[in-house]
């Protein structure tokens, strides 16, 4: 059985659920990112409303309508990309997503702008941004090594979407640092 959960966003989120799962003496297969593969085949009513509820009382939600599910899992995809790849992007955005969720791009394209009233491209950005504005704080690479790292085409594109996302270039940015939880974005 699978749960799809709203608000999972780093390790620490993977972490506080497979405690949640194991306080409630469920099995699991995966914890992944917006996603848990229970051994489970079903849960009892009761079973279902306990998770949920020790979920939401961290900060998560248990999703249960497919739209939802979709743009959870969609975020969960880009979050991983942007914040967790090491690797770079060898094809475009849309691919990727539609070989992960095994789902047509127009579909989730459709679904996404429809809940979250954004692009998934823009998503994407603004995750990335997020990412820059983390090594920017750290203070442990250049620029130059952050928009390679991030796949940008040059510090130049880096620049001009992070001001355009911020109203700050990265050097005004590091001046006042000012991040955003990866949930808020």
């Amino acid at each position: 059985m699978k749960l799809y959960i709203k608000n999972m966003v780093c390790d620490r989120c993977k972490m506080a659920v497979e405690s949640v799962l194991q306080k409630q003496g469920l099995h699991y297969q995966k914890v992944a990112l917006g996603e848990v593969e229970l051994l489970e085949e079903e849960l009892s009513s009761v079973q279902y409303q306990e998770v949920k509820q020790a979920l939401e009382n961290l900060g998560f939600e248990l999703l249960e309508d497919k739209r939802k599910m979709a743009v959870a899992q969609i975020k969960a995809a880009i979050v991983e990309l942007a914040h967790y790849s090491k690797e770079p992007l060898k094809v475009n955005l849309s691919d990727y997503l539609s070989q992960k969720l095994s789902v047509d791009y127009p579909y989730l394209s459709t679904v996404f702008s429809t809940q979250e009233h954004n692009t998934i491209e823009h998503y994407y950005i603004q995750q990335k941004i997020e990412k820059a504005k983390e090594l920017l704080t750290y203070g442990e690479l250049t620029l130059s090594e952050i928009a390679f790292g991030l796949n940008y085409s040059s510090v130049a594109h880096l620049s001009a979407q992070f001001k355009k996302e911020t109203g700050l270039t990265p050097s005004q940015y590091k001046q006042n640092l000012q991040r955003k939880t990866l949930d808020q974005i």
